[in-house]
């Protein structure tokens, strides 16, 4: 009777053993369908990649870092400008006051 039970139970422990196996094979099965399923839609829904978008990102913010500066460059461009006008009126007006 022990050898029957042994037997039976390396039997069931194969069973056992070989449906674990088709298991995790049909989980790999259903992951991959949906996997390739939610990439389907999303290629539908015409959403970007999160590389794309840190890319995009990274151009932004130096474009407008560099508008910063420009504007920066501008505004002291100007000051010195008005300054020189400045200095062209009061030139101007000096001899007119002698």
């Amino acid at each position: 009777m022990t050898q029957t039970s042994n037997r039976l139970m390396d039997e069931f422990a194969k069973l056992m053993t070989d449906a674990t196996g088709v298991a995790q094979g049909v989980r790999r099965e259903a992951e991959t369908a949906m996997r390739s399923q939610l990439e389907r839609i999303m290629s539908e829904l015409d959403l970007i990649q999160r590389e794309e978008f840190e890319t995009v990102r990274d151009m932004a913010l130096k474009a407008r870092a560099e508008n910063e500066a420009l504007q920066q460059r501008v505004a002291a461009l100007e000051a010195r400008l008005a300054g020189d006008e400045a200095r062209l009126a009061a030139d101007e007006e000096g001899p007119l006051a002698d």
